[in-house]
């Protein structure tokens, strides 16, 4: 992983002090295996302003967060090199305080002349208030931060924290998941204590530690039981906690609703989407639960579940590309594979050719969460004839017609207009039953007599 350059280093360390800090730090004293953290630094001693001259020496100065004492450094890139500049992060010491609605703003203080461990003890967890003096090579950790990593423990700096800044509460849920650390007890109660203090917080913050528990941890499962245990799920995500006692009787399920969900998500791949899609896939199922003679029935959830999930991520800020994608998996993923090679690519069609191999993902992982030992094989299966159907190259959708709109506006003396769109559908769906149409003449022929029936 890349670091700032020795020399730079020895120059600051001519007129003050120099650490890494953050996760980097912690990191490397959980485990060796750990992928790096982006290596983040602390200079003291040295003011912003000749610390700023130093540095432009060097490469290019970021004073965008300056206000914060935070400089960003970019180091000149050499011509020898090959790989991408990489930028650092480099703090005064400092203290910070969450001000404002929303949590939104921070009053910060910071002073060259402040000492490392100052800065540290503003910090969230122990384990996060370590740093790595670049000039003893000596570990600081004046928290015992160390220790509560050996432990497996998560625990909070200092009794106000999760006031001056309520977000920390899902950081340590988050941590407690990716490390498989348990939250130690008395950060547990202020969590509990606080827990409606987490609707200060904004939306894009609470969305990116959600997205780094779904990302980063191998069980998201474990950070999604500690929000219902200590009360925070509910005002996150309220649609989740209502899964919560659920039960789904008929021989096909072990668990209730919440906990099928969770154990889908931890069964799936550590992509986004994808997780995000497992964890809601069933979220409408409290909505539309019925009971029946043989046990539960859940009709129309994956619909109305798609709907839910697009207002949930809607509300959590997700670019609309992620709510799109979701969106679409969470609708179809009741798919059957008991189809023919029509069916099979009139699905890819509705899917997508870049969704369909992540919606096999997705019921891979709903069949595991069942939990009674269900098998994928026909999943598998399904796999290997979407493979083999993609590689023959058939029409899916609009783009893969031998014809285009431009063309039947020509042929037709037609005006551009929904007509058109009409005649476009007609020639795919055609095609999509009997590949072999979709050559040009034969498509002008069946699109002549699609128009002369729509002009009657």
């Amino acid at each position: 992983m890349p670091k700032i350059s020795d020399q730079i280093v020895s120059e600051i360390l001519k007129k003050g002090k120099i650490y890494e800090v953050g996760g980097i730090v912690r990191d490397r004293i959980i485990s060796p295996v750990l992928p790096d953290e982006d290596a983040d630094y602390l200079v003291s001693g040295i003011p912003m302003d000749e610390l700023i001259d130093l540095l432009k020496k060097h490469g290019k100065v970021d004073l965008v967060g300056r206000s914060f004492g935070v400089i960003k450094f970019s180091p000149w890139k050499r011509p020898s090199f090959e790989e991408e500049v990489k930028t650092f992060d480099l703090a005064l010491p400092r203290k910070e305080f969450s001000i404002g609605l929303g949590h939104k703003d921070f009053k910060v203080e910071f002073d060259h002349q402040l000492s490392v461990e100052d800065d540290l003890a503003r910090r969230d967890f122990t384990m996060n208030a370590l740093a790595f003096d670049l000039s003893t090579k000596k570990l600081v950790d004046p928290l015992g931060g160390k220790k509560d990593i050996r432990k497996g423990l998560i625990r909070i700096t200092y009794p106000n924290s999760f006031v001056d800044d309520p977000l920390r509460m899902l950081r340590g849920v988050q941590f407690a998941a990716r490390f498989e650390f348990e939250l130690e007890k008395k950060t547990f109660q202020k969590i509990c204590e606080n827990a409606e203090l987490i609707k200060t917080v904004s939306p894009e913050r609470i969305q990116l530690e959600l997205s780094k528990l779904l990302t980063r941890a191998k069980k998201p499962s474990i950070g999604f039981r500690l929000m219902h245990k200590t009360g925070i799920l509910k005002h996150i995500l309220p649609e989740l906690e209502a899964c919560v006692g659920v039960t789904q009787p008929g021989g096909y399920h072990r668990y209730d609703v919440f906990e099928h969900s969770l154990t889908t998500t931890d069964s799936s791949p550590m992509e986004l989407e994808l997780r995000l899609a497992a964890l809601f896939h069933d979220i409408s199922k409290p909505q539309c639960r019925s009971l029946v003679p043989e046990g539960a029935t859940f009709y129309g959830h994956e619909k109305k579940g798609a709907l839910v999930s697009q207002r949930i991520l809607t509300r959590l800020r997700y670019s609309n590309e992620v709510i799109s994608r979701v969106k679409l998996l969470v609708d179809k993923h009741m798919f059957t594979t008991a189809v023919t090679d029509k069916g099979l690519r009139r699905l890819i069609n509705r899917v997508g050719k870049e969704n369909i191999f992540d919606l096999l993902e997705l019921r891979r992982a709903d069949i595991i969460a069942q939990g009674k030992g269900g098998e994928t094989f026909d999943i598998d299966e399904f796999e290997e004839r979407i493979k083999l159907e993609i590689k023959k190259k058939p029409p899916f959708g609009l783009k893969d017609l031998q014809i285009d709109g431009n063309e039947i506006m020509k042929e037709f003396d037609l005006e551009p207009g929904p007509l058109v769109g009409k005649i476009l559908n007609h020639l795919l769906d055609l095609v999509l039953d009997y590949p072999e149409l979709n050559r040009k003449e034969r498509l002008l022929e069946e699109a002549k007599k699609f128009w002369t029936k729509e002009k009657k």
